[in-house]
């Protein structure tokens, strides 16, 4: 399921991002992530829906309403879920990938080898 896993990876960049930064805006959020402030919202909505984060509103030094992005404890244990589900993944595609490059590699050797015997 691509799909899933774009969305899962997607929530767990979000949640590493939050935890190292819980005071990142949605806008650099959505800039360090390639992806619109509407699907970074949507993403900050869903994770909040889950229980994943929390929002701790506080006043900054000029007086402004800011915001931080705040793991709890579900959101901490999703995330090692998330990026055990993801460290799999890419082991997969490396492990396939890794094969590939073995083929084409062999198969590149095969037709040198060819292409000297045909012109000796």
């Amino acid at each position: 399921m691509p799909d899933k896993s774009l969305h899962e990876e997607t929530h767990l960049k979000v949640l590493r991002l939050l935890e190292s930064n819980p005071h990142m805006n949605q806008r650099d959020l959505a800039e360090t992530l390639g992806v619109s402030i509407g699907k970074t919202n949507y993403c900050i909505k869903a994770l909040l829906d889950k229980g994943l984060i929390k929002i701790d509103n506080f006043r900054n030094s000029n007086n402004k309403l800011a915001y931080a992005y705040l793991l709890t404890p579900s959101g901490i244990a999703a995330k090692a879920e998330l990026a055990a589900r993801f460290l799999k993944r890419k082991v997969a595609e490396y492990e396939n990938l890794k094969r590939e490059i073995e083929m084409l590699t062999d198969e590149i050797g095969n037709d040198a080898d060819e292409l000297d015997h045909k012109t000796n």
